[in-house]
């Protein structure tokens, strides 16, 4: 059973930061693509970033420059560290996980979500 939990979301003020952490149970850690998303209620759900299996990233234009994902495939971990936040910056981010779609088991996992607020 692949699991996927999300900690270290928090209320700070513009200009701040914040590392949200991933802690990923089950599966082939390894071989999964990881990301972060964030959604505000009522809205679709919008990528952030993501992050290879080797280590490859991508950022959405909106946090680029801002934001850093990171991995350790030894602690199943992944890392979103999130500078110079803004108030658009607000809402619940959720850590996403995929094997490949050519994978025995191609579905995408979802961690619960962590709020992100950020204050003007």
């Amino acid at each position: 059973q692949v699991q996927l939990v999300e900690s270290g979301g928090g209320l700070v003020q513009a200009g701040g930061s914040l590392r949200l952490s991933c802690a990923v149970s089950g599966g082939i850690f390894s071989s999964y693509t990881m990301g972060w998303y964030r959604q505000i209620p009522g809205n679709e759900r919008e990528w952030v970033a993501h992050i290879t299996p080797g280590g490859g990233t991508d950022y959405s234009d909106s946090v680029k420059g801002r934001f850093t994902i990171f991995r350790d495939n030894a602690k199943t971990t992944v890392w979103l560290q999130m500078n110079d936040l803004k108030p658009d910056d607000t809402a619940v981010y959720y850590c996403s996980g995929r094997a490949g779609l050519c994978a025995l088991d191609p579905r995408l996992y979802w961690g619960q979500g962590t709020q992100v607020t950020v204050s003007s």
